[in-house]
């Protein structure tokens, strides 16, 4: 959310102003805001500094917005046990929107996955090209991307490393610092 997002970019302009070589973003989410996503996105891209993003500790995830936030940094760092992915928005409480009613709950007869609305399909899209954008840029795999924001597809840390996703994985933040 808002709080999250301002404490990570002022975290980030502290170290820029330090004069860090580089900064070490530990990410655990289960998701959140996509304004304060992109708030902090920003913020990365921007960065004269490095960003290495860590999902950790063991049990840890990225999903939903991690997932971008993850995509976004200039290195992709996660620990054994860790995933990430799930990144199709939702919409809490609002209606038509994507994850807003169960319209046609899973394993139903017809269920289908794709965006029913003009609403919908317009989010998705966005999304899509979002963190297409981020794989890009990155140079990380664009076909998994797509599949966590269309599908809600995720990944263990092993298979990240397999499909191109992630970097590196690291048992420790020292580890990663040895390893950058």
């Amino acid at each position: 959310g808002p709080a999250t997002a301002d404490h990570m970019i002022r975290g980030l302009e502290q170290a820029q102003d330090a004069g860090a070589e580089l900064v070490l973003l530990r990410i655990d989410t289960p998701g959140g805001l996509d304004s304060a996503m992109r708030e902090m996105i920003k913020s990365v891209l921007a960065a004269r500094v490095p960003v290495v993003g860590y999902v950790s500790p063991s049990g840890a995830r990225a999903a939903s917005a991690g997932t971008y936030l993850l995509y976004a940094t200039h290195i992709a760092v996660m620990a054994p046990g860790t995933n990430l992915g799930a990144a199709t928005p939702v919409q809490i409480g609002a209606p038509g929107l994507p994850g807003s009613a169960d319209k046609n709950p899973a394993g139903a007869e017809g269920a289908d996955s794709s965006p029913a609305t003009p609403m919908e399909r317009k989010i998705v899209n966005d999304a899509t090209a979002y963190i297409e954008s981020l794989a890009q840029l990155r140079g990380r795999n664009i076909e998994w991307a797509r599949k966590a924001v269309r599908e809600g597809a995720s990944l263990s840390a092993e298979d990240a490393l397999a499909e191109n996703v992630i970097d590196l994985i690291a048992e420790s933040a020292q580890q990663v610092l040895m390893l950058v």
